[in-house]
């Protein structure tokens, strides 16, 4: 690593030399972007001579070179390595096990040359998870899956990806709050239950140079219609049950309908036949004093007819046009006279029954 780095340098202070460039110390690179707990590396190349060199980080001087002497200060955390040649004077400068705190500029200034100045940004990585793992859902049913991104810095960039194919960013939903200086973010995708996949959630942060991920089955399982012929069975068992009450609560009622209708018209029929007893009376059958059987001109004494009534023979002599009158309209029936002796009328008094 180091040997690759040091060709670097050695081909980038070669192309300053040839293009004329030289007195004012080269800085690279001018931003580093490392994670907590990584190492974070500059290097100033310059081609004439030199004797002193300091390094800074922010405000704080780390350490100074001198051409002579070497290194002047010593700590664990910062070195420098010496690529020079005898064409380019170059140095590395390295910062182990770097801090959030970290974070700023990181200057060097060789002898009364012009100070160059880099940024340094320090990140986090945290820890990346979707929560409940496998799952399973009925075919053609929507599944929401949550993945839970937490102890990022800055806010990661959360995204997803459903057997190898990105997932565009209009499908899920993401969010980010900050708690004591690093991010928590959440992201809901919503799937529906098509085919069997792989599901991977993905967060990351520039200084990573892979994504952290977690994946999951969502196993997709055709539709239980055992399930929905029960539930449609209750249905309509249950239909049938309110269809079948409301029967019975219908022709009973009504069934008291009509019990009541004829219970009213039986109490209309006595009140008339109260009301109008006396008339039946009157329209019963009464003797016909003035009727007499064609061709009988007496008849036996106490001889009974076939209704069972005594038939009495009068030789009393009676005169009565006006009963005879009243008879023929009232009964409607023919009246025969036979004189006897022109003396008067005899009458057979018979018993009609009506």
């Amino acid at each position: 690593m180091a040997s690759v780095f040091f060709t670097l340098i050695l081909l980038y202070t070669t192309a300053i030399s040839s293009s004329g460039v030289s007195g004012v110390p080269q800085l690279e690179p001018l931003n580093v972007t490392v994670l907590r707990g990584s190492e974070a590396r500059f290097n100033v190349s310059l081609s004439e001579a030199w004797y002193s060199m300091s390094w800074m980080l922010k405000t704080v001087l780390i350490l100074t070179i001198n051409s002579d002497t070497g290194v002047s200060e010593h700590n664990p955390r910062f070195s420098v390595n010496n690529y020079s040649s005898a064409d380019i004077n170059c140095w590395e400068f390295i910062i182990r096990d770097v801090w959030r705190n970290d974070s700023g500029d990181v200057s060097c200034a060789v002898q009364e040359k012009p100070t160059q100045t880099a940024q340094l940004s320090v990140q986090e990585s945290g820890t990346v998870r979707i929560v409940g793992g496998n799952m399973t859902v009925a075919q053609g049913h929507q599944a929401i899956i949550r993945c839970e991104a937490s102890g990022w810095f800055p806010k990661p960039t959360v995204s997803w990806v459903l057997d190898g194919v990105v997932v565009d960013q209009n499908s899920y939903n993401s969010s980010s709050e900050a708690l004591d200086g690093l991010y928590n973010s959440i992201s809901l995708l919503t799937v529906r239950g098509v085919n069997s996949v792989q599901v991977k959630c993905l967060a990351s942060v520039s200084a990573l140079t892979t994504a952290l991920s977690s994946s999951i089955y969502l196993v997709v399982e055709p539709p239980d219609w055992t399930v929905l012929i029960a539930v449609v069975c209750s249905i309509g068992g249950f239909a049938l049950l309110v269809l079948l009450i409301l029967g019975i609560v219908f022709c009973c009622k009504r069934r008291k309908e009509a019990k009541s209708s004829y219970q009213k018209e039986m109490g209309r029929t006595r009140s008339q036949i109260q009301r109008s007893g006396g008339a039946v009376e009157q329209r019963q059958g009464k003797d016909n004093p003035a009727y007499v059987i064609d061709g009988q001109t007496s008849v036996t004494h106490s001889e009974f007819n076939d209704s069972g009534y005594i038939q009495t023979n009068y030789t009393k002599y009676l005169e009565i046009p006006d009963l005879v009158k009243r008879n023929q309209a009232a009964n409607g029936h023919a009246s025969a006279y036979n004189t006897l002796g022109g003396t008067g009328v005899r009458k057979h008094r018979h018993v009609t029954i009506v």
